[in-house]
């Protein structure tokens, strides 16, 4: 049995490595504040939730709108969404407190442990069975539509009684029948358990199969059985039998452990993927209150060039002021160059920042912090931000900068996208124009989306007369009083970025 609330057709896997550029993305994305405003202090949703955002950008279109149909319905029934993780949550924890485990090697210890896991977790069972006839019609996505129908095919009535017929049995209170055969040296083998007699017989039948056996003591020369006892000291002959017992036992001990096995994975796994789309309904609660916007994203094919939106917003600017945010739009569909300049302080940085944000929420199936948001996957998302001064001294900045960027280059594929922040300024700009317009040329062969908010003039003046159809330029809004808007617009680049309206903000005067 399976959840499959991630996949159509596997399971999600939680104990992949994360990318090699995790620790970047983590950073200049401020992805810290995106998780912990998923998981809400809870450590296991924290690790669920960075593990579906970081690990391997999912290319795929169809599982990107799997998942969103699936969250879709977790935003409209999110109270029982919310019963269903508890129900899983509860049920691994109730057998974790139990001790249950199957690490003995005494089969008849195997044998009680599986029985008594397999128990409790029926009634879990039984909790899932419920809602699903409940509630399975206020679902329409056809992940959950698969997953109430495995429910209610495979957890019928049938199956509880059966289930509770075989645990009844295998409690053994008559005895264990078993049979064997004599081997090499007259020792056993071949040990089977055997199912005992029916002992559910009417009065009427259990008086003429007293009858019949009585008779057949009198009439038949054929001894019937064997019957033998240890005494109470004979602590050997005790084992002995023990260990008769045992390897009756022992195959049906081990088909019960697997058994028992195969529901605890079953609930770990419905706790995980669940675990994700619990993460998405805190997050949204915390939107919502705040007046922001969401929407599910379109994805496309890799190797199109789509990225449009509306109202698109930093929603780890948001989480941290805990108030709406002045969100963009635009569309640079059929590019693969946007160079952003402008203003200093006009929302350069942050406008970056929500691009990344949204591509890693739209490919892991989460709805985009946006009006509204449609782009094509990417094969990899990669980011190069400034860094403060090396405190050790051991390489210089523009060293640092380069030594980050052939990582880059050691790893990005094309369809892929590279986000750069005010990359190469720690020379001359005309030194550091002439390594970005090296390097943005030989990724643009290869293929690859670049977003590059620069303060380089040189560098993007240069692009901006080539008149370049598949390069768009945008610019931080500024105000004929200095002010700011925080909007990006479509402009050609200037020559200055007013820093002087900072001066003028600071120290109040134009001396």
């Amino acid at each position: 049995m399976k959840a499959f609330l991630m996949y159509k057709d596997h399971d999600f896997d939680l104990q992949p490595k994360l990318p090699s550029n995790e620790q970047s993305l983590t950073q200049d994305l401020e992805l810290n504040t995106l998780f912990n405003a998923m998981a809400l202090g809870n450590n296991f949703l924290l690790e669920v939730v960075k593990k579906a955002v970081l690990s391997g950008l999912n290319n795929d279109p169809n599982t990107i709108l799997y998942r969103q149909n699936i969250l879709k319905d977790c935003l409209k029934n999110s109270s029982i969404v919310r019963d269903i993780y508890d129900i899983a949550v509860e049920a691994i924890e109730s057998k974790r407190k139990s001790w249950y485990g199957f690490l003995s090697e005494y089969p008849h210890s195997i044998l009680y442990n599986a029985r008594s896991a397999l128990q409790l977790f029926v009634g879990f069972l039984k909790k899932l069975k419920n809602v699903a006839d409940e509630h399975a019609d206020k679902f329409e996505s056809e992940g959950f539509t698969a997953f109430f129908e495995t429910l209610n095919k495979e957890l019928n009535d049938e199956f509880f009684v059966n289930v509770q017929n075989h645990l009844r049995e295998l409690k053994f209170r008559n005895g264990v029948l078993i049979s064997a055969e004599l081997g090499a040296g007259n020792k056993g083998t071949d040990y089977i358990l055997r199912k005992p007699k029916d002992k559910k017989q009417s009065w009427m039948q259990l008086i003429f199969s007293e009858i019949k056996s009585w008779m057949g003591q009198i009439f038949s020369q054929k001894t019937l059985g064997y019957t033998f006892y240890i005494s109470e000291r004979d602590e050997a002959g005790a084992r002995a039998l023990e260990e008769l017992k045992d390897r009756g036992i022992n195959l049906v001990a081990n088909t019960l452990a697997q058994s028992a096995d195969h529901i605890d994975s079953f609930f770990k796994m419905l706790c995980i993927e669940l675990a994700f789309y619990i993460g998405c309904l805190n997050l949204h609660e915390q939107l919502a209150q705040m007046g922001e916007p969401i929407s599910f994203p379109l994805p496309m094919v890799s190797n199109e060039r789509r990225h449009s939106f509306k109202g698109l917003y930093d929603i780890c600017l948001t989480i941290t002021m805990k108030q709406k945010v002045v969100g963009n739009e635009g569309n640079a569909d059929s590019k693969d160059l946007v160079i952003v300049t402008g203003a200093n302080q006009g929302g350069k940085s942050t406008f970056l920042r929500s691009i990344g944000l949204a591509q890693l929420m739209m490919q892991c199936g989460m709805f985009a912090p946006a009006e509204y948001f449609c782009s094509n996957v990417c094969d990899g998302l990669f980011t190069h931000h400034k860094r403060e001064e090396d405190a050790t001294m051991t390489s210089g900045k523009l060293d640092e900068e380069l030594s980050r960027m052939s990582d880059i280059v050691d790893n990005i594929t094309s369809n892929s996208m590279l986000l750069l922040n005010e990359s190469f300024a720690a020379t001359n700009e005309r030194e550091s124009s002439e390594i970005a317009r090296q390097i943005i040329s030989a990724l643009l062969e290869k293929r690859i989306k670049v977003f590059f908010v620069t303060h380089g003039y040189e560098f993007a003046r240069g692009f901006y007369d080539k008149k370049m159809g598949n390069a768009i330029f945008l610019r931080a809004e500024r105000q004929t009083d200095g002010g700011r808007t925080f909007k990006i617009v479509e402009g050609e680049p200037l020559q200055t970025s007013y820093g002087d309206d900072l001066y003028k903000a600071i120290f109040g005067t134009d001396d």
